[in-house]
């Protein structure tokens, strides 16, 4: 029997899997609110000397590889340098040489300046989410069935931990369920969650994990560009390739340092908050919340009351609608008629003609019958002019607007 101190000893298969269990759980002991949940950043000075920054960066486009494990060390180190040069964006490529890339990233940067970041692809698709889960509290981890997990680390570099063998078969769905729970206050405040059908609009997309992760990247960007930079003595300048010439639309500059993106459960709060808010910027939120709110149907909502059902039921009957009355003839229709229907001329009513007094329902009759100018119902009505008539036809709409709408 060797100690796991002798240089001889060899570790079993048992001892690699808990090391490896225990490099993916948070440890109970570090789980207050005031440190969990968290990201981190790894700055680029650890490698670079020095950035290329674009005055417009383009947006961040994200690549899964499948990284065989015989091929882990090779790719991920060619990853994380690819990786960690994010303020680079779309030039990224220019810090590589393409002939000592590995064919999966050769690829890509074969296709010129193009802003990507590559992720391994796994089942879970834990790498492509890791901001959205780095965002949720414990509370609604345990709420959802989903671990409490190291603090991430943005953008990607390395998984020597194969965190994919530690997380649910469902992992992508229980995290749909807990993030739609944390960002509907953003919203519909006012209006839970389990007040609207599964075929909701907003509540589909609450869950839709891909449209969050360029809001929450945007958030990140934000955040890491207010860091210091690295005393690298790179002083703001123009790019000059190999060949001399000049590169447009970039400046030299130095790495910026590495630190916490968010840490503790109210800086996790506020970079969601600023994740809602940059999905207005990213993917249109707010119009595409005010579109699905103007063509709502009734299939958008469960049994549950809440605020958003009672403004619909109010606006599909009516309630606080502005009616505009008017009369009309009947001419070639034949009306469907109830116990309580008059019909006066060709004009068919119900029973608000009871609610007038006779002067008003003599208007209401004279026309039906064709005689519309108010001069000529004053004369039929003995009124010196048509004051008196315009008074009582305002008084007979404004019956019918509360004789309608408390139907």
């Amino acid at each position: 029997m060797t100690d796991e101190h002798d240089e001889d000893y060899e570790p079993t298969a048992q001892q690699r899997w808990r090391w490896r269990r225990d490099a993916v759980f948070q440890p109970e002991g570090e789980l207050a609110p005031e440190v969990f949940p968290r990201l981190q950043n790894m700055s680029a000075g650890f490698l670079f000397q020095g950035v290329i920054r674009p005055l417009r960066p383009e947006p961040e486009e994200f690549v899964t590889l499948a990284i065989p494990r015989a091929r882990q060390v090779e790719l991920e180190g060619a990853v994380a340098q690819w990786n960690m040069l994010w303020e680079a964006a779309q030039f990224r490529r220019r810090f590589f040489d393409e002939d000592d890339l590995p064919a999966p990233i050769a690829k890509v940067a074969d296709l010129g300046d193009v802003n990507v970041t590559f992720v391994p692809r796994t089942r879970s698709r834990y790498f492509e989410y890791a901001p959205l889960v780095h965002l949720l509290p414990k509370r609604v981890l345990d709420a959802f069935g989903l671990p409490a997990l190291r603090g991430g680390l943005w953008p990607f570099l390395a998984d020597y931990a194969r965190v994919d063998e530690f997380l649910p078969e469902d992992f992508e769905r229980r995290l749909g369920k807990a993030w739609a729970s944390v960002v509907w206050p953003h919203l519909m405040s006012g209006s839970a969650l389990g007040a609207f059908s599964g075929d909701d609009p907003i509540r589909l997309l609450a869950h839709n994990l891909d449209f969050w992760v360029p809001a929450v990247t945007a958030v990140i960007h934000d955040r890491l560009r207010e860091f210091p930079e690295v005393d690298k003595d790179r002083k703001v300048g123009p790019v000059t390739p190999v060949d001399g010439s000049v590169l447009s639309g970039a400046v030299t500059g130095n790495p910026r340092t590495g630190g916490p993106v968010w840490f503790g459960e109210e800086d996790a709060a506020d970079a969601l908050a600023e994740t809602a808010a940059a999905a207005d910027r990213s993917g249109q939120l707010r119009g595409i919340l005010d579109a699905v709110r103007s063509h709502r149907a009734a299939d958008d909502f469960s049994h549950r009351w809440s605020f958003a059902r009672e403004d619909f039921e109010r606006q599909l009957h009516g309630k606080r609608r502005k009616i505009k009355v008017s009369f009309m003839e009947l001419t070639d229709t034949t009306p469907v008629q109830g116990p309580e229907t008059e019909v006066v001329g060709n004009t068919v009513t119900n029973d608000f003609l009871a609610l007038l007094d006779p002067r008003n329902r003599q208007i209401v009759v004279l026309l039906s019958s064709g005689v519309t100018r108010k001069t000529e119902i004053a004369k039929a009505l003995g009124y010196a002019n048509h004051s008196a008539v315009s008074k009582r036809l305002t008084q007979i709409r404004r019956a019918a607007e509360r004789y309608f709408d408390a139907t």
